[in-house]
């Protein structure tokens, strides 16, 4: 996963920023106890965000306590308590998207890459497989992501729709497979499918000028022929059709969002889709010297 997926923390009270660091606190303690210390090393906010999602739908209340954060002892954190299946599903995504991405940065022609997968990926071997073990059809709906994903790079013609379809479809099935009876499970597929686009077009919005210097692929680049020599008018013209894009995948996500029926954090997840991901689009497409800052760790 790629991180854009998080909460304006500005619009939360102190109480439900809490509820949400608990989360994210329990699923890094959760990471550890299924899969190893090196294992949180995967954490995201995307997966904390899955988490809280499929919390919020179970019916079954989160408690929460003050203990010591398991990599710093002197630090305090919240916790959300108890042995709780979706925080367990939602490590096992974050492994299994994790080992993902680093074996395409293998396969993937630039040094950096390369070697940083070269050096991660033994570390999370044994976890992956574990994942790949307990979840045999989120270990698939990865590996067809990355299968689609390839073919979609090696087409020409492939249009930035079909780019960001591999993406979309995996994390619908993810989803889908999370529910308690089918119509959440329809209404959780249409919410991933177009979560999963929008996530896949902020992230080509976002390495757009990194892809342009270093010559990797990127959808835009390829629909608005741009080059290295391009220039800023140019780059901001793919931005531009990007928001609409993106602007799209959010609408439609909103209407199988605003059916769900939640038991708890209705205001956290709300704050999360209407405003954290419209403000993560603002910053990321239109407001870059801001990019650095908003990216780093919540604190």
């Amino acid at each position: 996963m790629f991180g854009y997926v998080r909460p304006q923390k500005s619009e939360l009270l102190v109480r439900e920023f809490e509820q949400y660091r608990g989360v994210y606190c329990a699923l890094c303690k959760q990471l550890g106890k299924s899969y190893g210390a090196l294992s949180r090393m995967t954490l995201s906010y995307d997966c904390t965000f899955l988490a809280m999602l499929l919390m919020g739908l179970s019916g079954s209340p989160a408690g929460f306590e003050t203990g010591r954060c398991v990599v710093n002892p002197l630090k305090k954190c919240t916790y959300c308590t108890g042995e709780r299946k979706e925080l367990i599903y939602a490590a096992a995504l974050s492994v299994t998207m994790t080992w993902r991405k680093l074996k395409d940065d293998l396969a993937d022609d630039r040094l950096p890459g390369k070697l940083r997968a070269c050096l991660i990926l033994p570390l999370l071997a044994r976890a992956h497989k574990k994942a790949a073990r307990e979840y045999p059809e989120m270990e698939r709906l990865a590996a067809a992501l990355a299968q689609g994903q390839k073919e979609a790079e090696r087409f020409a013609e492939a249009s930035v729709d079909m780019c960001a379809e591999p993406t979309a479809a995996m994390l619908a099935g993810v989803c889908r497979n999370a529910a308690q009876d089918e119509t959440q499970g329809r209404l959780l597929e249409q919410f991933g499918y177009f979560l999963g686009r929008w996530i896949y077009l902020m992230d080509a919005a976002d390495d757009l000028e990194k892809d342009l210097k270093e010559g990797a692929f990127n959808p835009l680049i390829r629909k608005f022929s741009l080059t290295a020599e391009s220039g800023e008018e140019e780059i901001q013209a793919a931005r531009e059709w990007c928001n609409g894009a993106l602007n799209f995948s959010l609408a439609r996500g909103l209407e199988a969002f605003q059916l769900f029926d939640f038991e708890q954090f209705s205001p956290i997840l709300t704050n999360v889709v209407r405003q954290g991901l419209p403000e993560m689009q603002k910053l990321l497409l239109f407001n870059r010297p801001e990019k650095d800052a908003k990216k780093k760790k919540l604190s």
